[in-house]
Parts: C-alpha cells; sequence; structure tokens
C-alpha cells in the first residue's frame, strides 16, 4: 500500500507561487503517472494536473495553463506542483493522487494540503 504525504501548502498573496511536492512511499512510484486535484469549500474536487511515469508527458486543466506546472523526480519518489500567478480562486486543500495508467482511475490519495491565496 503506497502512501502519499503532500507538503509545501500555505498562505500567500495574489500574484504569488508557491510549490507543493508529494512524497510517495514504495518501490514502484516510477512506474506509475502522478496527479493533482484540488478541492474548494462546497465544491466537488477537480483535476489540476497529471504526468506520465517518465516525466516526459503532462496534461493541465485550462484553468491553470501557463500558471502551474507539473514535474517529478523518480529518484526522490516526488511529484511537485509549482504554481504561479496565483488568484483567490486557486483556494483549495490540494492532493496527489497515483494513477495506474492513463485513463485509469485513481487509486491512491494523499491527505490534501491547503492553499489559500488572498486577495
Amino acid at each position: 500500500q503506497v502512501q502519499l504525504v503532500e507538503s509545501g501548502g500555505g498562505l500567500v498573496q495574489a500574484g504569488g507561487s508557491l510549490r507543493l511536492s508529494c512524497a510517495a512511499s514504495g518501490r514502484t512510484f516510477s512506474t506509475y503517472r502522478m496527479g493533482w486535484f484540488r478541492q474548494a469549500p462546497g465544491k466537488e474536487r477537480e483535476f489540476v494536473a497529471v504526468i506520465s511515469w517518465s516525466g516526459g508527458s503532462t496534461s493541465y486543466a485550462d484553468f491553470v495553463k501557463g500558471r502551474f506546472t507539473i514535474s517529478r523526480d523518480n529518484t526522490k519518489n516526488t511529484v511537485y506542483l509549482q504554481m504561479s500567478s496565483l488568484k483567490p480562486e486557486d483556494t483549495a486543500v490540494y492532493y496527489c493522487a497515483r494513477q495506474r495508467g492513463a485513463g485509469r482511475s485513481y487509486d491512491s490519495w494523499g491527505q490534501g494540503t491547503q492553499v489559500t491565496v488572498s486577495s
């Protein structure tokens, strides 16, 4: 059973930046796609970004394109989400998750890290 632990959240002013990290346990990290999701108060969880096992392919939700960058370091079993030009509407709990393959479900989730963007 893999464990995913997010970190790096916090309070930032609009226009600022944060980098989230998600550390995974186990020896199979490099074989899985990894995604980031977020959930704002009173809203459903939504997809933010995903990265292939090698890091060579990424995909983003339209509302973060050009502002967020997903990356991974398989030597550290860690996936990152670099967030720039943050907006108050980016305020949410951010979760990382493991995906066994493109089009398949996400089967392991972290506990989340809070990101709050003040105006």
